[in-house]
């Protein structure tokens, strides 16, 4: 329940509603408790003495009191709505607002299923929770107290049955609460694994149709599924039970009121009405009983949502700004590793050791080695993504850790290996960059990228819709949107990241022509698998399982260097160009 009160902030700016809303319901429940005494008004002194006029005059005031009792409902309903859903959306922007603030060591922890299942089911369960807490944590407990204060005034004797009552419907709900937030939590856990599958599934499609695995991906999913179904059966049957048991004590309950109510009849010591009153606040006190079983079952399930919320809400970003952190003015682009090492979390072994080179401004460096040599996770340093673990990353001389993220990063473009694209049109792809981007800025940064012949070709040029993902697009394409994306906001320092592994190498080599006019006077980090990609860098870092072992421009390399030489030879030694 301690998850619950730190989302307490969040129905703050609804107080006014959180306040007006047990107003209404205390309306509704004083209407419901005043009609069984008016009931047996009509049955003892009217029905029983003949006399109609006060049964119609009663009737008329039960139907007015239900009618003011139903405004304080719905209005109570009306605001409840509202607190539950406003806060609930206040909630998941406050949840997507900290997933976009985590650096890339807290996604890489998390998996995409699981903040997924929080944005959505949990949040959605928390809702429900407000919703009905709204409704009927004012109306249980005053019904309750309300029916067993009237019940003790219409009969002292009956109501001891009804205390008799409590303790054993009260343990049946402590007893079922006390087992249903685990049983929940391990159903959220399970639901997190449904939708990781799903995702992996629908993202890698293409993969699992070329390769011919269907069958083994319907069986992978059906497990987690299986495991979901089981999970939830093993809750749910917990609070089948409630119901069913509720209703035995309520249904005990109103037989014992008639057996020995019909008796105190007999006797003379009590009149027709006062039981037909004392059942209906039976009825009233063993119902709001249930309303609060049956809240406490939901709270049970939403406790284990909420937990999970609040684990992502207090998670902070493994990389933050320092209090004194400044900004970055007018960058050069100086970039300069000094004895860098680096490693990722949980792993013992550095993924890159020592490292030292610097690159100057109007320069282009190139990052060269074998798959998992360390080439991505040493351009992540620059734009801090990732800290370094001893040594430092300077940019313009001072450490990037030093000054504000979103300053250091105003100042570098990254176009990925992968290329991601949005859903919406290609010049919103490109313009993504820089939204501000005129549509000169935009053509300008596409003929460079080499797609402005393609994009013109299209029946809606620049207007065309990408799809999700850019399924509509060829790898080549999406890279050199991407490309033009990351041009487009005139970067002190540019980083390509094997962004330009399926564009053909004529391409490639227009690309980096371009680049080489418009990027003149700025950094350029390239990394590459082909020698065609570097030969007219500046400089040629060449990366051997995280270390450096060869730095110098394409002849010097290729004079000097044994892993240079071995990759020219087995590129373009034969005269065979490699396309990737």
């Amino acid at each position: 329940m301690k998850s619950f009160r730190e989302l307490i902030p969040f129905l703050r700016p609804y107080r006014l509603a959180v306040f007006m809303a047990p107003l209404l319901m205390l309306v509704e429940v004083a209407m419901d408790l005043m009609q069984p005494r008016l009931l047996e008004q009509i049955v003892d002194r009217g029905i029983a003495q003949g006399n109609m006029r006060l049964v119609i005059q009663t009737g008329l005031l039960m139907v007015g009191l239900a009618l003011v009792g139903a405004v304080g409902g719905v209005g109570n309903t009306f605001l409840a709505v509202r607190i539950a859903h406003r806060s609930g959306a206040d909630l998941r922007d406050a949840l997507f607002a900290r997933v976009l603030d985590f650096s890339f060591g807290n996604l890489d922890r998390l998996e995409t299923g699981q903040l997924v299942t929080r944005l959505t089911n949990d949040v959605t369960q928390v809702q429900e929770v407000v919703l009905i807490l709204v409704r009927i944590l004012v109306r249980a407990p005053l019904l309750l107290v309300g029916s067993l204060i009237m019940g003790v005034l219409t009969s002292p004797r009956l109501a001891l049955l009804l205390l008799a009552l409590s303790p054993f419907i009260l343990g049946l709900l402590f007893w079922v609460i006390a087992r249903a937030h685990p049983l929940f939590a391990a159903v959220q856990e399970r639901l997190d694994r449904v939708n990781t599958v799903m995702q992996e599934n629908l993202a890698g499609v293409r993969v699992v149709k070329a390769f011919v695995r269907s069958a083994y991906e319907q069986t992978r999913f059906g497990q987690a599924n299986d495991a979901l179904r089981d999970q939830t059966i093993q809750a749910m049957q917990l609070m089948a039970l409630v119901m069913p048991l509720m209703m035995l004590f309520v249904n005990l309950g109103v037989v014992g009121v008639i057996w020995f109510g019909g008796r105190m009849v007999v006797g003379g010591q009590l009149a027709v009405g006062q039981i037909i009153a004392f059942v209906n606040y039976l009825l009233q006190a063993l119902f709001s009983l249930m309303m609060v079983g049956m809240l406490l079952v939901r709270v049970s399930r939403a406790a284990a949502s909420a937990d999970r919320i609040v684990e992502v809400l207090h998670s902070q970003p493994d990389i933050q700004d320092r209090p004194d952190a400044g900004d970055l003015a007018q960058v050069q682009g100086q970039i300069c590793f000094e004895d860098v090492t680096f490693s990722y979390n949980g792993q013992a072994q550095p993924v890159l050791q020592e490292i030292r080179f610097s690159a100057s401004p109007g320069e282009t460096v190139a990052i060269l080695g074998a798959t998992g040599s360390g080439k991505s996770s040493l351009v992540h340093l620059i734009p801090r993504f990732y800290d370094v673990k001893a040594g430092r990353v300077l940019v313009d001389g001072v450490d990037v850790r030093q000054v504000r993220q979103a300053s250091l990063r105003r100042h570098i473009s990254v176009a990925l290996q992968e290329a991601v694209l949005f859903t919406g049109t290609i010049r919103d792809n490109i313009r993504y960059g820089c939204p501000d981007a005129s549509e000169e800025e935009v053509i300008a940064a596409a003929k460079a990228a080499q797609i402005h012949d393609f994009i013109v070709q299209l029946p809606e040029g620049y207007d065309t819709r990408v799809g999700q993902r850019g399924v509509n697009l060829s790898g080549g394409q999406k890279q050199r949107i991407a490309i033009a994306r990351a041009l487009i906001r005139r970067p002190a320092i540019l980083i390509l990241d094997d962004s330009t592994s399926a564009v053909d190498v004529e391409t490639e080599a227009c690309i980096q022509e371009a680049l080489a006019s418009a990027m003149a006077n700025h950094t350029r980090i390239i990394i590459a698998q082909r020698i065609s990609s570097v030969v007219a860098a500046d400089k040629i870092i060449v990366l051997d399982n995280g270390r450096i072992c060869g730095m110098g421009t394409h002849q010097e390399l290729l004079a000097t260097n044994p892993i240079y030489q071995e990759i020219y030879t087995s590129q373009l030694g034969n005269g065979v160009k490699q396309h990737g």
